[in-house]
């Protein structure tokens, strides 16, 4: 298997992208990525567009066709391909990258991911991302996704004596992560008190626990790493790439506090990477609600179970902490299209390894790590990444 490394990166404003077409922001993150990887359309072997349900909120299936059309890349009749994990659709769309090159099937190649959610009612956009959950046992009963987070919320409040502050501390800090980044959905300072008085949503979590619906485009251009020079200053080396499952109801679960699914992708990448969780300088985990911070951070072992909300009280995760967690924002401030979450995650560590991260640039930063999730914990892929 061939190393593989970064070239390339672009990512698009998220938001409520009124002015702009799935197409239109698929086409913009693809053209970044490639004018900073130096390359043509001739060039690139594959695409793989991480997308979770175009087909429910622009009614428009066939994807991997649609990006390459809309790319400009169809006349060169290249394979393309939509990954779907739900809302870990982007960060699989960077594994099947990552193994087209590392397998030695093709040399450039690109990983993006791409959603437009906001043109549908929020009830419609809500019932899209419940199919992500189990259907039949979960989503027809009426658990929405803030349910099932907050029943996992509930159990590690018993269990480990976790507050709603140390949660909502969890959106105090990513939001002042976002003021500094110029893609977030939002730049605003919030509270925990902002957050406690914000509409609550399904106990304990308020809107404020909860990241929004969004719109946006990442993209990634990948290489063989002894090729990478040749286009590239800045490469940025994949030195672990994991994906692993687990049941997708709730209730068949081992433990409703643990991410089975991240605790494996992890151990996997760790492995691969030759590293410790404590090696890791900066990291991008899936917060799409504030618990799930808290759960990340303790599955991926930064911090031991049970002490994430005192770990993010402490100030460990802030941007001056021993691991700066969601540097961009995260989901809940920088937004989370969900099909281009995974994408956006790798394009922050980029940055923040290149040392081009601006105000939220974390100091001397060498490694960084992506953590992106389907669902309630379905799938977990993680991906590590070295300068």
């Amino acid at each position: 298997m061939r190393s593989v490394s970064i070239i390339g990166a672009g990512c698009t404003k998220f938001g409520e992208r009124w002015d702009v077409s799935l197409r239109d922001m698929i086409a913009e993150a693809g053209v970044m990525a490639i004018e900073d990887a130096e390359i043509t359309g001739e060039q690139i072997d594959a695409l793989f567009v991480g997308n979770m349900s175009g087909g429910r909120f622009i009614e428009q299936e066939h994807i991997g066709a649609l990006i390459a059309d809309c790319a400009g890349l169809s006349r060169l009749h290249l394979p393309s391909t939509r990954v779907e994990a739900a809302c870990a659709s982007g960060g699989l769309a960077l594994r099947q990258a990552v193994l087209a090159v590392a397998s030695g099937y093709s040399d450039i190649v690109i990983a993006a991911g791409v959603e437009k959610m906001t043109d549908v009612s929020s009830g419609t956009a809500a019932d899209a991302l419940a199919s992500a959950a189990d259907r039949e046992w979960e989503c027809f009963f009426g658990a929405t996704f803030p349910a099932l987070y907050a029943m996992i919320a509930k159990l590690h409040m018993r269990r480990y004596g976790t507050t709603s502050e140390q949660m909502a501390q969890v959106a105090v800090k990513n939001h002042h992560h976002a003021c500094m980044n110029p893609i977030a959905q939002y730049h605003m300072e919030i509270t925990v008190d902002d957050v406690f008085k914000s509409p609550m949503v399904a106990d304990p979590l308020h809107i404020l626990d909860c990241s929004p619906i969004s719109d946006g485009a990442a993209a990634l251009v990948l290489a063989p790493t002894d090729m990478a020079r040749k286009f590239s200053e800045e490469p940025i080396k994949i030195i672990g790439s994991a994906q692993a499952s687990d049941t997708l109801a709730l209730h068949d679960r081992r433990d409703l506090t643990t991410l089975d699914a991240t605790v494996y992708a992890g151990r996997a990448a760790f492995t691969q990477a030759g590293i410790e969780p404590r090696a890791v300088d900066v990291a991008e985990v899936h917060d799409c609600f504030t618990i799930a911070e808290i759960l990340a951070i303790e599955d991926l072992g930064f911090v031991e179970k049970g002490q994430g909300g005192k770990a993010t009280t402490e100030g460990m995760t802030a941007l001056q902490g021993s691991i700066p967690i969601n540097t961009s924002g995260g989901l809940k401030a920088c937004g989370h299209p969900v099909g281009a979450t995974g994408i956006k995650q790798a394009c922050e560590i980029v940055l923040q390894l290149r040392g081009k991260a601006g105000k939220r640039q974390v100091d001397e930063a060498e490694i960084g790590l992506a953590h992106n999730v389907g669902g309630s914990g379905g799938t977990a892929l993680v991906h590590i990444f070295s300068r």
